[in-house]
């Protein structure tokens, strides 16, 4: 790009006039910049302001976060998907308090040093909290730089990503790092959009060597599909005078310190009853009674397809209780008592369709 000042200018001027109004864009507090990043990444801006929201009614600031149970902070991070976020999140804040007194540090360096803030959020939160001039490439950013540039490279190759960090180090706009950085963000969220961009209204349209050359459609360069990996799961939703039997999944594990039904996936020829009734007893030593089919749920999270079939059953031995293998702790709940515990995705619905069930009757 020859004219930087000029591409600059255009950018800056469009984003003053389109930029959203992000609850986070009020005051550029640090700690509101760094919970946003982290809930940005890889979920829409809709569900984020959502999320952010009711996460500062909960954890206004860091002293309260950092004084938090990982109970509420994984209920609150609910949905969001990948909950090691929300852990490194409490970690960080108890170390912020431990080593910062409670403030956000200003130096990139330490913030490497937290849990969950890896180079990207480091910058993003020295860009945008502190208006220094570090760039961010975020998707959107790596898309429209891809566009500007008519880059002839896969996006995740070694070569691609050195030639997009100095393009983007080229561009920056030293005095106003903050605004740069959140106009190319924007700019790919709202015009130069993955599919269909809106060329015709794109502020640096003249800037834009794909558009030139007729090839938009073509950049970024497609990345092959992943096929995804169905599993095939069941669990039992054990019930015992009036109450529901639920575990903690163990720390290290897929879904580490959320809440669950006890189950696991099915063995090859094991049909779901067989392999909920096998779970239950590997994982608790409980024998089931009767099974009763309840609802098949299904939901995807990164290259996977899960389907989840859960069973009624009763508890059919005097003591409630179990020997875990799969857990780290337990609890009978009530039904309503089911809404203070974090669940996955699967889970989660079953939960739903609970609650549900009991007001149909």
């Amino acid at each position: 790009m020859k004219n930087i000042p000029g591409f600059c200018h255009d950018l800056l001027a469009w984003f003053s006039l389109n930029r959203r109004p992000l609850p986070w864009r009020r005051d550029y507090q640090p700690y509101h910049v760094w919970i946003a990043e982290i809930m940005g990444q890889q979920t829409q801006m809709e569900r984020v302001v959502d999320y952010f929201n009711r996460w500062l009614a909960l954890f206004p600031d860091i002293t309260v976060l950092a004084s938090a149970s990982e109970l509420q902070v994984l209920k609150a991070w609910e949905g969001l998907g990948y909950y090691s976020r929300a852990r490194n999140i409490l970690r960080a804040a108890a170390l912020i308090v431990e080593r910062h007194h409670g403030k956000i540090p200003s130096e990139y360096e330490e913030l490497l040093a937290l849990p969950g803030i890896g180079p990207y959020t480091a910058a993003a939160i020295m860009s945008i909290a502190y208006n220094r001039p570090f760039p961010v490439l975020d998707a959107n950013v790596q898309r429209v730089l891809a566009r500007l540039m008519s880059l002839d490279l896969p996006l995740r190759s070694a070569g691609a990503q050195r030639l997009l960090r100095a393009e983007v180090a080229r561009l920056m706009v030293e005095e106003n790092p903050r605004m740069f950085n959140q106009a190319m963000m924007e700019l790919g969220a709202l015009v130069c959009k993955p599919r269909h961009p809106s060329c015709g209204q794109c502020p640096v349209r003249e800037h834009c060597r794909a558009l030139a050359d007729d090839v938009v459609s073509e950049r970024p360069l497609p990345q092959p599909r992943r096929e995804k990996i169905r599993i095939t799961m069941a669990c039992v939703i054990l019930c015992h005078r009036g109450r529901i039997y639920i575990q903690k999944r163990l720390a290290d594990d897929v879904w580490g310190g959320l809440w669950e039904f006890p189950g696991g996936r099915l063995k090859s020829g094991e049909s779901p009853a067989r392999a909920a009734r096998r779970e239950l007893l590997e994982e608790t030593s409980f024998r089931a009674g009767a099974l009763r089919p309840f609802r098949t749920v299904s939901h995807c999270y990164t290259r996977y397809h899960v389907v989840l079939h859960a069973f009624f059953s009763r508890l059919d031995q005097d003591s409630a209780v179990p020997v875990l293998t799969a857990a780290t702790s337990y609890r009978w709940i009530n039904l309503d008592g089911l809404d203070a515990f974090p669940f996955p995705a699967g889970h989660r619905q079953l939960v739903r369709l609970l609650k549900k069930n009991r007001k149909n009757g």
